[in-house]
């Protein structure tokens, strides 16, 4: 494969792991290589990097794809086998115990992880496959070598005479605990880069990386990524507010000030070359979120509920209810400086919105009208968040369609994929015919929604 055809296939996957790389960041990055020795593998990431990563956290992903296209050795082709000194045991032929001692030298800070790394897959990492296949495992070779359990051994030799438990054996377990994750990190790279040789490079980067964390489908966060998501709660409120104060200072003008302009053009002899306009006057909503908090759309509902707060300044003011198959308003869950996961935990313990256990829209609505009516008005932006499955019970539309019509506006973001609205128990349909109803499945989604909500 020439440098060409990596450097497109290269972009083409950082687009298609949902990087942002535009046409012309491709061809910035095609003109950087010009600049650089090209043998320098390292030069070869930076480049890269500068020319097409725009965030932090599209940073592990390009990583990911950049050792695919552009490994750092080729099976059968590693140059110089030299993983240690004169005493450094055959690595084809050492026993367990042996390659172990040698991982803990590693661990301290010798050279040759990657290569190491490499050699243990290469004996290790090996599953048979069926006739003429086989199959790489990295989970086998960290079982083999155990590396987490040298961290014992390693604190002992560190801190021979020193007193444990201070700051000398907290640097010494980070400092070893990066390593361990190095060598780790070094195996699962070894192993992606031997399946693509295998696979094909383009299949396996379709699988080898996760979206970035704005394009997650918020269905199927795991719990790690449920806590990534909150942590990134304030700086996206930050940056989605510095936006819209930005559109409001900059958008449509309000009508023409006839006298100052006028006045203006008494300095051009009375010709009037500035019009002058009178500032637009945005209006700031209040709001009432309906969120569905049922266990199929947990995650979409918390993290929609925690950033609408965090951007509470935009709306004059901010009401949230709950619901399962009844409703309660968790506003006071929500107060201004309180901690994510406890606001969420008394969530769940207290607030009042299971009868049944099984969802029901239709009961949740009539409950909120009897309960909650007045908490729309003709300034009220009302927002539904769920996913319209109602478990084949009453939808009460008319319900709706009174609520929709004494709000301001009324909006329904739904976190399924449009495909798979109007099957099953899904009242999408029904209920996007009365409040217009949008896909809401990620960040991106998100954040684009409220933008045009305020």
């Amino acid at each position: 494969m020439s440098l060409l055809d990596r450097h497109v296939g290269f972009v083409h996957a950082l687009r298609e792991a949902g990087l942002p790389v535009s046409l012309a960041e491709g061809l910035d990055a095609a003109r950087a290589l010009r600049m650089i020795d090209l043998a320098e593998r390292e030069s070869l990431r930076a480049a890269y990097a500068t020319t097409l990563v725009k965030r932090p956290s599209h940073r592990p992903a390009f990583d990911t794809l950049f050792g695919l296209w552009f490994p750092a050795a080729t099976t059968g082709l590693y140059g110089e086998r030299h993983d240690g000194g004169p005493d450094a045991p055959d690595l084809e032929t050492a026993e367990v115990p042996e390659l172990r001692d040698r991982l803990a030298e590693l661990l301290l800070g010798s050279d040759g992880m990657n290569a190491f790394a490499r050699a243990m897959v290469e004996r290790f990492g090996r599953q048979p496959a069926g006739p003429g296949r086989q199959n790489w495992f990295s989970y086998s070779v960290l079982r083999a070598l155990s590396p987490e359990t040298l961290m014992a051994r390693l604190l002992a030799e560190v801190l021979a005479g020193q007193e444990r438990g201070g700051l000398a054996e907290k640097v010494a377990r980070q400092r070893i605990g990066e390593n361990i994750r190095r060598f780790e990190d070094a195996v699962s790279t070894d192993v992606r880069r031997r399946i693509a040789e295998d696979s094909g490079i383009e299949r396996i980067a379709r699988t080898a990386v996760r979206p970035p964390l704005e394009q997650l489908d918020f269905l199927r966060v795991t719990k790690a990524d449920l806590s990534r998501l909150r942590r990134e709660v304030q700086p996206l409120a930050r940056r989605l507010a510095a936006r819209l104060t930005v559109k409001h200072r900059l958008g449509h003008r309000g009508r023409l000030d006839f006298r100052r302009t006028v006045r203006a053009s008494l300095s051009s002899g009375g010709v009037p070359l500035t019009v002058v306009n009178r500032p637009r006057r945005p209006h700031r909503p209040e709001l009432v979120i309906l969120c569905d908090t049922s266990d199929s759309v947990a995650s979409f509902a918390h993290f929609t509920l925690l950033l609408t707060y965090a951007l509470r300044e935009q709306f004059t003011r901010v009401r949230a209810f709950g619901f399962v198959d009844t409703v309660d308003e968790i506003t006071r869950f929500f107060v201004p400086g309180a901690d994510v996961v406890e606001a969420m935990t008394r969530l769940a313990a207290e607030a009042d919105m299971v009868r049944f256990g099984r969802t029901n829209y239709g009961h949740a609505f009539e409950r909120f009208t009897e309960r909650y009516g007045d908490a729309i008005g003709p300034k009220t932006s009302l927002l539904i968040l769920g996913d319209a499955r109602s478990n084949y019970q009453a939808p009460a539309l008319e319900t709706l369609r009174r609520l929709s019509r004494q709000a301001r506006h009324a909006y329904w973001l739904n976190p399924e994929p449009v495909s798979q609205w109007d099957t099953g128990d899904s009242l999408a349909g029904a209920y996007g015919g009365v409040v217009p109803m949008r896909e809401c499945r990620n960040i991106v989604q998100l954040s684009a929604f409220i933008e045009e909500l305020t």
